[in-house]
């Protein structure tokens, strides 16, 4: 299942204008749903910004996304997207939630080590299936470049 997702950390407070730390209120910080509907149009906004500077660039089937127009008519169903919004308490101390933000900031899905061909059109990896209980744990999988781009969080 693709389940695209980002992690953020953000402060439980802020300085004054002396420089002073405020915290929050220990039991409210930020309410989910208004952050979900901010967050939603600000990263469509921003996507579309990006665009206009001809920043991404697209390759094989997507190569259609370059057009301005094609690329607003992609984008406008994703408008009418609900996303979702976890907000919660840290659940230890800044150390923790630094080794368990780093699972995903450092994990590297297709590193050369694991890459068994590519060219214009797909790419072909090695992975190790963990769950799978016998020697031979390795399995290859061949991605479109799309599906690159997809499972990089470029899509």
């Amino acid at each position: 299942m693709h389940h695209p997702h980002v992690h953020i950390i953000l402060p439980g407070g802020g300085l004054d204008k002396d420089g002073e730390w405020i915290s929050c209120c220990p039991r409210f910080f930020l309410l989910a749903k208004a952050l979900s509907k901010l967050f939603h149009r600000l990263f469509l906004e921003g996507l579309a910004k990006l665009h206009k500077t001809n920043k991404p660039t697209f390759f094989g089937n997507l190569s259609s996304l370059t057009g301005s127009n094609t690329f607003a008519t992609t984008l406008a169903p994703l408008r009418k997207i609900n996303r979702m919004v976890c907000a919660k308490p840290p659940f230890g101390d800044p150390k923790a939630i630094l080794a368990y933000l780093s699972r995903y900031t450092r994990r590297i899905a297709i590193s050369n080590h694991r890459l068994v061909s590519a060219d214009a059109d797909a790419v072909t990896s090695c992975w190790k299936g963990y769950r799978i209980k016998r020697d031979d744990r390795m399995n290859a999988s061949c991605l479109t470049a799309a599906g690159v781009l997809g499972a990089a969080g470029f899509e």
